[in-house]
């Protein structure tokens, strides 16, 4: 009777294919009813079930879940209940199979917000896999939507006496470790933990509406301030694009304009930032020609670089951008490249030039949104310092070209 999450709390020796299968396909259907379709907040606490919460506090943490969900889905917000928690224990038993591990990462993708609560244990492995179930749990959550993710650690039980399980809690610590998902912090009892689970709450549920209302402020195109941009010819919608990333950039503490000059802070280092803008569909030549290779020019920028790093390239684009379309800009494909909410984000290993593609900048609200999004993604990933320190070596090499030429 180990596991975590949905279906992984189970013994089913003694229960037929058949009977199983039917169930399973039941569950997959009711599950999928409740978590799509709810009209309230959809609410995920994963954890193991078993486990003790720790040596002192000898209570099974499927008991735990137990009694957060009870009090969470009996909070009300003007006399309404807004959320629905979903716990491992809702659902019939199913087994350790791929049905099961399949069902749990659903509902990690359909929830709203996923509360993981981690004490070391990986949990079971599918066919003896190298990743365990509450490990791929928090992985998917990261993947899917990190900014619905917050993990909270519980005391870290004792080391498995199973070689190949401890691997897999090995593993996971790491990624933990590693992972830019959101912390709720840590706990040593029970109350603590109510505490902080319910602090995690506000918070994603704060931070997603925040994001939601910027989004719905340019949900549409054909309206307000993207049909005014879409007006524009490729001059003008270009120009609008770059003043509203330069005064995004200039938003940031720190921050200034000198001589035209565009310096912002980046992890305690002030780095020279150049804007730049698609005005249209990315594939269409107009308006991606006029930016060409910028990087190619950074040498004429020399006499900014002897108190700051960079360049480091912005490039608002009014459409899309692909990875490749990213590459091919920069002239190789043999580089940093990471697709994220912002757009793409693309930094050469050996000259240390650095492109920040911000998609879909349809007008100032989106626009600013993708700005922000970028910064929020450097800080959850810890990409700051990376950021800062290429951004002071191609200041240096910069200088080396400019001493040639």
């Amino acid at each position: 009777m180990n596991g975590c999450s949905i279906g992984c709390c189970v013994d089913w020796q003694g229960i037929c294919q058949t009977s199983y299968t039917v169930r399973v396909s039941a569950y997959l259907k009711e599950s999928e009813n409740l978590m799509a379709t709810s009209s309230r907040i959809r609410v995920m606490l994963s954890s193991r079930c078993n486990d003790l919460f720790s040596a002192e506090e000898r209570t099974p943490l499927t008991d735990v879940r137990q009694a957060l969900k009870k009090e969470i889905e009996a909070e009300t917000l003007f006399g309404a209940k807004p959320f629905k928690v979903w716990i491992n224990e809702d659902a019939e038993a199913l087994d350790h199979t791929e049905d099961s591990w399949d069902a749990c990462l659903k509902q990690i993708r359909d929830c709203d917000v996923l509360i993981v609560l981690y004490n070391g244990n990986a949990g079971w492995a599918k066919n003896g896999a190298d990743v365990g179930i509450c490990h791929a749990e928090y992985a998917e959550g990261l993947k899917t939507s990190p900014g619905k993710v917050r993990l909270i650690e519980l005391p870290v039980g004792d080391p498995s006496s199973d070689l190949a399980q401890a691997e897999r809690n090995s593993r996971f610590a790491a990624f933990k470790n590693t992972a830019s998902g959101f912390r709720g912090g840590e706990v040593k009892d029970i109350p603590s933990l109510k505490k902080q689970v319910f602090k995690a709450l506000f918070d994603a549920v704060l931070a997603q509406t925040r994001r939601g209302g910027e989004g719905a402020k340019g949900g549409r195109f054909d309206l307000g301030a993207a049909l005014e941009w879409s007006r524009l010819d490729f001059a003008g919608r270009s120009s609008a694009m770059a003043f509203e990333v330069a005064q995004a950039l200039l938003g940031r503490p720190q921050s200034k304009k000198t001589n035209d000059q565009l310096l912002i802070d980046i992890a305690g280092q002030t780095v020279l930032a150049k804007v730049h803008a698609v005005p249209a569909a990315f594939s269409v030549a107009a308006a991606r020609e006029p930016v060409g290779r910028p990087h190619l020019q950074d040498h004429l920028d020399v006499s900014e670089l002897d108190a700051a790093g960079g360049p480091l390239h912005f490039v608002a684009c009014h459409r899309t951008v692909t990875e490749t379309q990213a590459t091919n800009l920069l002239g190789f494909p043999d580089a940093t490249v990471i697709s994220s909410p912002f757009g793409v984000y693309v930094a050469d290993k050996v000259q240390k030039m650095q492109f920040v593609f911000l998609a879909n900048c349809r007008d100032p609200s989106q626009t600013r949104l993708a700005v922000q999004r970028f910064w929020e993604w450097s800080e959850q990933a810890g990409e700051s310092q990376y950021l800062a320190d290429r951004a002071m070596a191609r200041a240096r090499i910069v200088s080396a070209i400019a001493n040639e030429q």
